[in-house]
């Protein structure tokens, strides 16, 4: 009795401040070494020349590394699997570089960003043993463009990962300062958190609505006379969104959980292999998901509407 009474009360506060009471900023930045450069004006004015052109009116720049190496290769993947990593556990926030974690998840996301720092600087290092030959051969691909002032000593120190927990609160001290102030900031944060309840939704929308149609159309299509082919990711990628959303879903669209819960439903004890060998289950479950496909369907086009008739409450 008593957990329904709480939920009947949480149900009751807004999404918007629910968020806002549960989550926490956390922000991720890198440091990254560059690896394009611009002509300067004697080399684009040669350049130019070769085409009969006027330098000021041309746009030229040279690759300082080779990019395609295995090594270098592995430093951006961990970049990659970082930035998946903290955008698969958070929810958009209308600020750049903020995303929204929840509170009881901060230390899991610290110890897994420290991981990724760690794997960063082992494939850095990784890296820099191959430095000499990179260069070497960016001496022999760029010719006279060349230019050894375009090269840091050492790559150690030029790639890092950083992340924070900033504030997004107004600052309390504005309180006392300047009452009007600080609830005027109050009212610009409120809004902050109103716009992320929409982001969340229009992305839980647009992810649903690419496991489905990408699933439904590997069930029910046919390539070459043939079934399509079928991958365990396909199903396996649907799962993983149903555990996001039950741990990210702030309860703000009734009828986008309906749909969770109803793709849910199709899948439920359903195996790759089982769709493979079953042609009739194969059916029904493209069948099923098609119809849930067309109510995401006109989500997805009457989102605009939406957004603008729940601002205007």
């Amino acid at each position: 009795m008593s957990s329904l009474l709480e939920e009947t009360r949480a149900s009751a506060v807004p999404p918007s401040r629910r968020l806002r009471a549960t989550m926490a900023a956390a922000r991720l930045s890198f440091t990254w070494l560059g690896v394009r450069k611009s002509l300067n004006t004697q080399q684009r004015n040669q350049a130019a020349d070769s085409f009969g052109a006027e330098g000021k009116f041309l746009s030229a720049g040279k690759k300082l590394l080779d990019t395609s190496h295995p090594a270098f290769k592995a430093v951006t993947a961990i970049r990659g699997r970082t930035v998946s990593y903290w955008k698969g556990v958070s929810l958009p926030f209308p600020e750049p570089g903020i995303r929204l974690l929840r509170q009881d998840a901060i230390t899991a996301f610290d110890q897994q960003i420290g991981v990724f720092r760690e794997e960063l600087e082992a494939a850095v290092s990784e890296l820099e043993r191959h430095y000499d030959a990179l260069q070497s051969a960016a001496r022999a691909r760029l010719g006279e463009l060349f230019s050894a002032s375009d090269y840091p000593p050492t790559l150690l120190g030029m790639f890092a990962v950083e992340h924070d927990y900033p504030s997004v609160e107004p600052p309390s001290y504005l309180q006392q300062l300047n009452p009007g102030l600080y609830e005027q900031e109050c009212q610009r944060v409120q809004a902050r958190f109103d716009e992320a309840v929409q982001l969340a939704e229009q992305a839980f929308v647009d992810e649903l609505s690419q496991l489905v149609s990408h699933l439904g159309e590997r069930l029910g299509g046919q390539e070459d006379g043939r079934r399509k082919i079928f991958r365990d990711t396909a199903i396996v990628n649907l799962r993983e969104f149903f555990e996001r959303f039950r741990s990210l879903n702030v309860r703000s669209n009734e009828q986008l959980d309906g749909l969770v819960d109803q793709c849910q439903q199709i899948v439920q004890g359903v195996e790759p292999q089982q769709l493979r060998e079953d042609g009739g289950l194969r059916q029904q479950v493209a069948s099923q998901l098609s119809g849930v496909q067309s109510i995401l369907d006109g989500l997805l086009v009457d989102r605009p509407r939406r957004r603008i008739l729940r601002s205007a409450k």
